[in-house]
């Protein structure tokens, strides 16, 4: 038996601990993630849903003791460089990265997600332009192929992303905040986008983190609560997003309500109630 793999899990950790500068940011995190499951990630900022990822994709590592294995490998007896492109993520913060390359066309920045780079350094074939404009036209922005992507919209922007991390075919893909930023209807039109692809068959494992909870479409099945490095409650979406659990992740006191299978909240007060 590979002594580097685990079960079919795709995301396992086991009293995960860290800390930064004295600072507990991880608290005792266990958390799995079965195959065919897509998860919503929720925390007020700070919570440690950042550092969480960090440590799902090894660019942090617990502080002691500890287990992390993604995609049945086990973290410490793996190739993490090679686990990663298995990964795709998709941040605002790439949006910024692509600034320094106002030239790069909306086609070329789906391509670069082959190598996971900024900007094209490898050869490409002709199968990877097919599979690079396939891409652009799921996400119903192929007429865009040409355009210089600092002259998109902020929406088609991001399914240009995450057309990019979908590039490399990867297992699991984590869309970490991607409506940041964007209006009304561009949100409403990526979370369409989002929910048509959690929903494909053969489809990577989704982690969708937010600290929006209407973000979370019907297709997402479960959901991790998180606040101050401690998991406030991890499970199906139904029977974690409740009032109660949600008012000891986002410090305030809330009413839930479910529309169209999606989760909408109202905050009752403000000032006079938020706990510190």
């Amino acid at each position: 038996m590979d002594q580097t793999k685990t079960s079919n899990n795709v995301i396992s950790l086991k009293n995960i601990n860290w800390k930064r500068n004295g600072n507990q940011i991880l608290n005792g995190v266990s958390w799995e993630v079965q195959t065919g499951e897509h998860w919503a990630l929720l925390g007020l900022n700070g919570s440690g849903k950042t550092s969480l990822l960090k440590m799902i994709t090894g660019y942090q590592w617990p502080n002691s003791g500890g287990e992390v294995s993604v995609l049945g490998n086990i973290f410490g007896k793996t190739n993490i460089p090679e686990l990663r492109k298995s990964i795709g993520w998709v941040s605002s913060s790439l949006d910024q990265e692509y600034q320094s390359r106002p030239n790069d066309t909306a086609l070329e920045v789906v391509l670069s997600g082959k190598f996971a780079s900024i900007g094209l350094y490898e050869e490409i074939t002709e199968n990877d332009i097919k599979k690079a404009n396939k891409l652009l036209e799921q996400f119903r922005i192929k007429h865009l192929s040409n355009q210089f992507i600092q002259s998109l919209s902020q929406g088609e922007k991001r399914k240009a992303m995450i057309a990019r991390a979908l590039m490399s075919s990867p297992r699991l893909l984590i869309l970490d905040e991607p409506c940041n930023g964007l209006d009304i209807y561009s949100k409403e039109e990526l979370l369409t986008t989002i929910e048509d692809l959690t929903a494909a068959p053969n489809g990577p494992t989704i982690l969708y983190v937010t600290h929006h909870i209407e973000e979370i479409v019907p297709s997402i099945t479960h959901a991790l609560l998180i606040n101050s490095g401690n998991v406030i409650a991890k499970g199906d979406k139904k029977n974690t997003l409740t009032e109660s659990l949600l008012e000891k992740t986002f410090r305030v006191p809330i009413t839930l309500e479910w529309d169209n299978d999606r989760p909408w909240i109202r905050i009752k007060s403000m000032l006079a109630t938020v706990k510190n």
